[in-house]
């Protein structure tokens, strides 16, 4: 990875947010009202423009109520939970997001509930099919239909956009190109994963950077690890789906499934900033905030700062001006 002065896929700046207010890939509410928190109360778009983007805005859920179709007893396919409404709500996110990209414009979707990945990297890989996806993350979310103990699909999308155990995948899901091949994708900050999921990673021999790899090796070597391995030529294209669970809660306690001993404030800006000076970064998510889960205004308004500084740093914020940052990295 090399610094850039220039977002390669991206030469004239310009980025589409997808707004992705929704939760029904698992029970809590209130991670629906992030988008509209990062937006509001975090700035995003007026960030964005001051970093010399031109941006504009995609609801592809609009004029649905997903929350009040959320608990529907008909919307089950065995243990699965609501299957009909997470592929309705990720189809839509799938043509937002590939429409962007098509026209030249960085997707940048921001939820919502991590299920909503299975539009966001089928619609980004869509259009660039040869794109490593760097899953930031406290889980594995590759649990198998059989897999899931819960059943909720923000702990799924990985496996449905492989096609694992297709047979079981409902059918619902039809849709869904599987674009995404275990040699493609790496994991950091994983600290809560599944024994299913540890297996599957073995298996598949999927990059998987834990915690103690952040700890043992640096976050700056964990990132080259993670690139190298799903960007092999070095030229590659590179989407992140950014977990902010994968932060330790002492910085983001508004998300839903908040796991101890995770990445620091810096560590977590610094991965945005090192993908970002490649120059390849062709799409992002920022999922997981969960306003209603702060246990104090304070921790919610950590969160949603956290969150857009994460986008801000991914679409090229630094401290200093880009020129001063060292040309060896």
């Amino acid at each position: 990875m090399t610094t850039k002065l220039f977002y390669q896929y991206y030469p004239d700046k310009r980025v589409e947010i997808v707004l992705a207010p929704f939760s029904c890939g698992q029970p809590k509410s209130g991670v629906e009202l992030g988008p509209q928190a990062l937006m509001e109360e975090g700035h995003l778009k007026e960030g964005l423009e001051k970093l010399g983007w031109t941006v504009t805005v995609a609801d592809p859920l609009a004029g649905r109520d997903y929350e009040s179709r959320k608990h529907d007893p008909k919307d089950v396919c065995g243990r699965i939970k609501r299957p009909r409404l997470v592929s309705e709500a990720c189809h839509l996110i799938y043509k937002a997001t590939s429409t962007a990209a098509r026209e030249g414009k960085m997707p940048l979707t921001i939820g919502g509930d991590h299920s909503v990945a299975i539009g966001t990297v089928a619609g980004t890989l869509s259009q660039h099919p040869d794109a490593g996806v760097l899953w930031i993350d406290a889980h594995a979310d590759i649990n198998t239909m059989t897999g899931s103990i819960s059943g909720n699909l923000h702990g799924c999308p990985v496996s449905i956009l492989m096609g694992l155990e297709k047979e079981k995948i409902p059918p619902v899901f039809d849709w869904v190109p599987h674009l995404l091949k275990p040699h493609k994708i790496a994991y950091i900050a994983l600290r809560e994963v599944d024994e299913d999921e540890k297996r599957i990673l073995a298996e598949l021999n999927i990059p998987a950077f834990s915690m103690y790899h952040v700890d043992r090796y640096g976050i700056n070597r964990v990132i080259e690890m993670a690139v190298n391995a799903i960007c092999p030529v070095g030229t590659e294209p590179i989407m992140m789906s950014y977990d902010i669970d994968a932060i330790d809660p002492l910085y983001v306690p508004a998300t839903g499934t908040p796991v101890r001993g995770g990445l620091s404030f810096r560590e977590a800006l610094f991965i945005a900033e090192r993908v970002a000076e490649s120059g390849r970064l062709v799409g992002l998510d920022v999922v997981e905030c969960n306003p209603e889960l702060g246990t104090c205004r304070i921790g919610v308004t950590s969160t949603v700062s956290v969150s857009c500084s994460v986008a801000r740093c991914c679409l090229g914020e630094t401290l200093l001006a880009p020129h001063k940052l060292p040309s060896h990295l």
